[in-house]
């Protein structure tokens, strides 16, 4: 008898994401990055945890640029910790290479924020990393998810999540 195997889940083909270059990466919160010595392994290529952190910065760049300050954030007695984290290595990033960390906020539901990223070359002919990250509020006194976010922070959100492409 023959039973039916289970057939593996398989990732899309690298080649379909080649050119990034493409409408929708167009209007994503741009931050550069040249890739330094402690950002790579003994053999010059960036160590995985290092595109996660360079991700954060992009994140606290881009709501600082819609006037959300982290240290307001913690002030406001809110956190915003990551809950779930999915990322996919196309391509590697050596030593001295310089790079873009596109950021765009997908969905803001509740007080559960949804961002996705790309990393990409300076002329955006080359796709690196894509993912995905989930926050949420958590109120820092009380060490529990919030209700709902502060009003300054739904107000500064939504200027970002009605973006065309967002």
């Amino acid at each position: 008898m023959s039973e039916k195997q289970p057939i593996p889940a398989q990732l899309p083909p690298t080649s379909a994401i080649d050119l990034p270059s493409n409408p929708e990466f167009e209007s994503w919160f741009e931050y550069p990055v040249r890739v330094q010595p402690h950002h790579t392994d003994y053999a010059g290529v960036v160590w995985h945890g290092t595109y996660i952190a360079w991700m954060e910065e992009a994140r606290v760049e881009c709501l600082r640029s819609i006037g959300i300050d982290f240290a307001d954030l913690v002030t406001l007695g809110c956190d915003l910790p990551v809950v779930e984290l999915s990322v996919r290595y196309h391509r590697a990033i050596h030593l001295g290479m310089a790079v873009i960390v596109k950021i765009r906020i997908a969905e803001v539901t509740g007080v559960r924020m949804n961002w996705d990223y790309g990393i990409v070359s300076t002329d955006g002919q080359e796709l690196y990393t894509t993912a995905k990250v989930t926050l949420v509020g958590l109120d820092r006194e009380r060490g529990k998810i919030m209700r709902q976010l502060p009003p300054t922070v739904k107000d500064a959100l939504a200027k970002i999540s009605t973006l065309p492409n967002n």
